[in-house]
């Protein structure tokens, strides 16, 4: 890869992003731990579903300490939405480990970041350049597709090998220092804002369009290069709301590992039951109800598989044993429903008592 072309954006890219960049919460501060808490909640999500979220989360820990000695299902249930839970898990997990190790302060290099539970090469490339400003870069999806342009690279950015290739090219011409938190967030800024993914690049905004071998031989919108991903697994299930008498609703809490690991979720199996036989089914499981009655189908996709879900609405005679049973208050402020039961839990705040 071309050093030449990515050391000569350096400079413009700094003074372009110090006028342009955007004012988030997260970029009024140097401080370790909340650029941490950021780029792990801006992993796979999109910087508007973020926000509410961050400033939330900071006031119930505050600290890497506060972090490290979090409850599990309060700290599931600020994160509640934002998807990818595993990100949570490892937050707790990494906070604890900086407590262990680095008496509680996150340790100011790529490397021995990289340690710590669930930050890989990017959030430690972040960390260390934003934080401290070390010279080390931060490659993810949007720093690819700048950096494939501009060097008018067809390299396949699924592949590891392009990822690493490129983070080396960008170390060996990487700033220290201030410019390095520039560098990292101008970067990130061009990638969101200019040198977008889909449609058309917006090359008249670009601080880095002279420089730009894709723009120069007209193939923007051919670059980066990606082969293609396999095609999720499609899983038909049958959901349960579970209701009882006294307006109580019936969740569990799924296993402590695997998909939305040790999060509540309505009662659900695989395979589609038409009325009755959802109906024949709860009988021959011994569950004895009142009422049973459709209420809805529902389609959550996560990264490789795609749950098609169909609901009934069972009243209940007497609760059933296995499961913890939460009114409708219960359900939004207590326990952590993912957003895979959105629809579910939205039908039970409009349209049950």
């Amino acid at each position: 890869m071309d050093e030449k072309i990515l050391a000569a954006a350096v400079k413009p890219l700094c003074a372009w992003y110090e006028k342009n960049k955007k004012h988030y919460p997260w970029r009024e501060s140097r401080d370790p731990y909340r650029i941490w808490i950021s780029e792990v909640m801006l992993q796979q999500t999109r910087t508007a579903a973020v926000l509410p979220y961050y400033e939330r989360f900071l006031a119930a820990f505050p600290t890497v300490q506060a972090l490290s000695e979090a409850d599990e299902d309060r700290l599931m249930k600020l994160w509640e939405g934002l998807g990818y839970y595993s990100r949570a898990r490892n937050l707790k997990k990494g906070a604890m480990q900086v407590m262990e190790r680095f008496g509680g302060q996150l340790p100011r290099t790529k490397a021995e970041l990289s340690t710590i539970a669930g930050i890989g090469s990017y959030t430690a490339g972040a960390i260390a350049s934003m934080a401290f400003g070390e010279p080390s870069s931060a490659v993810d999806g949007n720093v690819l597709r700048v950096c494939m342009r501009l060097l008018g690279s067809d390299a396949d950015i699924s592949k590891e090998s392009t990822k690493k290739g490129l983070s080396a090219a960008l170390d060996a011409v990487y700033p220290s220092g201030r410019e390095a938190a520039l560098f990292t967030e101008g970067l990130m800024e061009l990638g969101e804002a200019v040198c977008i993914p889909g449609g058309e690049a917006r090359c008249a905004l670009c601080p880095l369009a002279e420089l730009c071998a894709a723009k120069a031989g007209g193939i923007t919108h051919l670059l980066p290069a990606k082969s293609a991903k396999k095609p999720r697994k499609i899983l038909p299930r049958t959901l349960w709301i579970f209701k009882t008498a006294d307006g109580r609703y019936g969740i569990r809490k799924r296993p402590k590992q695997g998909l939305l690991a040790g999060l509540y979720e309505f009662p659900a199996e695989d395979g589609v039951l038409s009325e009755t036989e959802a109906a024949e089914h709860l009988s021959a499981r011994g569950i004895s109800f009142s009422a049973i009655r459709p209420i809805g189908e529902a389609v959550h996709i996560f990264t490789h598989l795609e749950w098609h879900m169909t609901g009934y609405l069972v009243t209940l005679n007497a609760p059933i044993e296995t499961l913890t049973f939460a009114t409708k208050e219960e359900l939004s402020a207590v326990y952590a429903l993912p957003s895979a039961f959105r629809y579910f839990k939205r039908y039970i705040e409009e349209n049950e008592c």
